[in-house]
């Protein structure tokens, strides 16, 4: 390699993949930087991040005592642009969760800046101006989730057509509970996810299913996939993470173990492998049980709900996603029972009127205005 340190920014520093993205910084000193640190809420989280890394700049977002609040950091306080834009930063990783991030990532693209892409929303609802203005810029999107990150994986050195995509799916921390008793889940047991270390929305995410709604909405995105070549199965063991099939029937599988910070240091360092004594290494005699299942409509009604509301296209995907997080929210925050997510979803897509050929404005609007339908509706 050329020697070049990569320089890095990182949105959402204090989340899940955040935190993780700061450990795997850590290992390769030699060929990572951090230059950017940006958090949302928790700013004891982000000082004490700030002290061990030294960025060169971070941004926390607390309305207008953010900088009254960073006067301990005052030589460092930028606005996300900056951290965004900055000439020091080759990758800008998006690990927030919801629609904050779609404008800073068309940002960092326009400037040239390959994505580390961690963030759902951005493609589900951006999809296409991403996608397009990072072709424009000659721009690289790294897919920092599990799963598209085992595709692209899969597909590296590849030039035959695919016939088929598999997403995996654990099949979430409910997965064997009785169908009839999923309506008593409580928050504490849903958020008990059997094989990842996940935030709160995502592991909700993963016990609906939706979380692979929005994968195949990026896969679609991100290698150019027909819906009808994209499958989700579950499988429990989350070893294998996705599968690729080739137009010969040959299957390329990425396996390893349920660690974020494999497919972290995959979109960092690619093209390069390198040893991370923090990630465990997969034992295939240890792991020698690997099961596959077909996704239970009956257990997962969200999944097919979703499928089909995708694949209109249009705002559609925006209010799927706006109308989840407002569910999810209120679940959480324990208003609603679990089973009740789906009966939000259902009511706020039927509610439905898309526009024609809708502006990134429109899109972003259709999800803000299913998030506060989903959350003012009674179930």
């Amino acid at each position: 390699m050329d020697g070049h340190i990569k320089g890095i920014t990182i949105l959402g520093s204090t989340g899940s993949v955040g935190t993780q993205a700061i450990e795997v910084i850590n290992q390769f000193p030699d060929k990572l930087k951090i230059i950017g640190l940006a958090a949302k809420n928790s700013y004891t989280h982000l000082s004490k991040q700030i002290q061990q890394v030294s960025p060169l700049l971070a941004f926390w977002e607390k309305s207008n005592q953010s900088k009254s609040i960073m006067k301990n950091f005052e030589n460092m306080y930028a606005s996300i642009s900056d951290l965004c834009t900055h000439n020091s930063v080759d990758i800008v990783l998006t690990a927030t969760t919801g629609i904050a991030s779609i404008y800073p990532t068309i940002e960092a693209i326009k400037s040239g800046k390959n994505i580390a892409l961690a963030n759902k929303e951005s493609l589900i609802i951006a999809g296409e101006q991403i996608t397009s203005e990072a072709q424009k810029k000659s721009v690289k999107i790294f897919p920092v989730d599990s799963e598209p990150n085992a595709i692209w994986q899969c597909i590296q050195g590849e030039n035959s057509p695919i016939n088929k995509v598999f997403i995996t799916s654990s099949g979430g921390s409910l997965r064997s509970k009785p169908v009839d008793f999923l309506a008593n889940s409580t928050v504490e047991e849903t958020l008990k996810h059997p094989n990842w270390s996940m935030g709160a929305k995502i592991t909700v995410d993963s016990a609906t299913l939706m979380n692979k709604v929005f994968e195949v909405i990026e896969a679609k995105w991100l290698f150019g996939l027909p819906w009808e070549k994209i499958d989700v199965i579950v499988h429990p063991q989350s070893q294998i993470h996705s599968m690729v099939e080739f137009i010969d029937g040959s299957i390329k599988a990425q396996i390893g173990v349920s660690d974020m910070k494999s497919p972290i240091q995959y979109a960092f360092l690619h093209p390069e492998r390198l040893k991370n004594p923090t990630i465990n290494q997969f034992n295939p005699i240890k792991n020698n049980n690997l099961t596959f299942l077909e996704v239970d409509n009956l257990r997962y009604p969200c999944f097919e709900l979703g499928i089909q509301t995708a694949k209109k296209g249009n705002t559609w995907p925006a209010v799927l996603c706006g109308a989840d997080e407002g569910a999810v929210e209120l679940f959480l925050s324990r208003k609603i029972k679990f089973t009740d997510i789906f009966s939000i979803l259902d009511k706020v897509i039927q509610n439905h009127k898309p526009i024609k050929d809708p502006s990134l404005s429109d899109m972003i609007e259709a999800s803000q205005n299913a998030y506060i339908e989903a959350i003012n509706t009674t179930v």
